[in-house]
């Protein structure tokens, strides 16, 4: 755990395995197959050559030779033809397959392409759900994996069309900067209109004249350390309460949160632990917090939900919407070119 979504070329990825988009003869082809088969070098080819090729759906492993990575896990997608002959679970045995292997393997990191999307026609939208499905799901029982998808840029996959539109529309109408000129405009002419209204009301009668009030009596806490020892609930302590709140397990939440379980012990046994920004977040998606919730246990951060960020404007979309899927929230933040929560 967790799984990314990153911008790279996969034969420059660092990690212990990256999955080669093959074809049936594993020996080489065009696009994500061909790049890793010359970046590899001679004795990537030669070693194919004895594997007696791949199934579609099935999974093959070799060595990395000059890749930056131990090994490459060799599996074939299916060509689309429709979606009605059985390329949804073929594609997702793909990525079963290449994970199973990797495991067997001793592997922690591995990093896919968006496997059948290039000249096998797979329509990349539905590839990524099925990507995000299938990993997901397997994560979730294989605690020290590590995944990643990688693509080339936001736009070499799209959302459904319909959420990018959605998305996109609440950004325009919540986004403070794309109508700041706008905003500021109609608050003057707000204020004009108040103004003339004053000017045009006649004086109100004298107010009645009140009783003296007391001066405000001293601060409550005299001293710095008397202060420092009345501090609020931290972070840490507001997370693992609502946890306990909402009945769930830890092992839940972090997964829930693509949240790494070491970095969720870190938070569990320091009380003063300071989480990124989306950290906080990803949490706050995991226990399904209201958009006041989640206010609340950012501030316990240092953080706030801001209309001039676009980061924070997305995940207010998602929340207002009840949309809690983390890996749906984290596709929409990837094609708008923010940072993504919890990994």
């Amino acid at each position: 755990m967790p799984l990314r979504i990153i911008r790279d070329d996969i034969t420059k990825v660092r990690c212990d395995a990256i999955v080669n988009a093959a074809n049936e003869t594993l020996l080489g082809g065009g696009g994500v197959d061909g790049a890793i088969h010359k970046a590899a070098g001679p004795g990537l080819l030669a070693e194919c050559r004895g594997l007696g090729g791949c199934k579609t759906g099935q999974a093959k492993i070799t060595r990395g030779y000059d890749l930056p990575c131990k090994y490459v896990i060799h599996t074939v997608g299916p060509v689309w033809q429709g979606g009605g002959n059985g390329e949804r679970e073929l594609l997702a045995s793909c990525y079963r397959q290449s994970l199973a292997l990797a495991v067997k393997n001793g592997c922690q990191t591995v990093a896919f392409p968006l496997i059948s999307t290039g000249v096998f026609g797979y329509p990349k939208d539905q590839a990524l759900r099925v990507a995000v499905d299938t990993v997901s799901a397997f994560l979730l029982e294989n605690d020290e994996l590590t995944v990643s998808i990688v693509v080339f840029s936001p736009t070499s996959y799209l959302l459904s069309k319909k959420l990018f539109t959605d998305v996109r529309a609440y950004i325009d109408d919540h986004y403070v900067d794309t109508h700041y000129d706008a905003c500021a405009e109609r608050m003057r002419s707000i204020g004009i209109q108040q103004a003339a209204r004053f000017a045009a009301a006649p004086a109100p009668p004298p107010a009645p004249t009140a009783a003296p009030q007391k001066k405000p009596s001293v601060l409550a806490y005299r001293t710095l350390d008397e202060r420092l020892s009345h501090i609020d609930e931290s972070f840490s302590q507001m997370l693992l309460r609502k946890i306990d709140e909402r009945g769930m397990t830890d092992a839940a939440c972090y997964k829930k949160a693509n949240i790494d379980r070491k970095l969720f012990s870190k938070i569990r046994s320091d009380v003063h632990y300071r989480p990124s920004k989306q950290t906080a977040i990803a949490f706050a998606i995991a226990l399904e917090l209201s958009l006041e919730e989640t206010q609340e246990l950012l501030l316990k951060a240092g953080f706030a939900l801001s209309p001039a960020s676009k980061f924070d404007v997305i995940v207010e979309y998602f929340i207002r919407k009840g949309n809690y899927n983390i890996f749906e929230i984290n596709e929409a933040l990837f094609v708008f070119d923010q940072n993504l929560l919890g990994a």
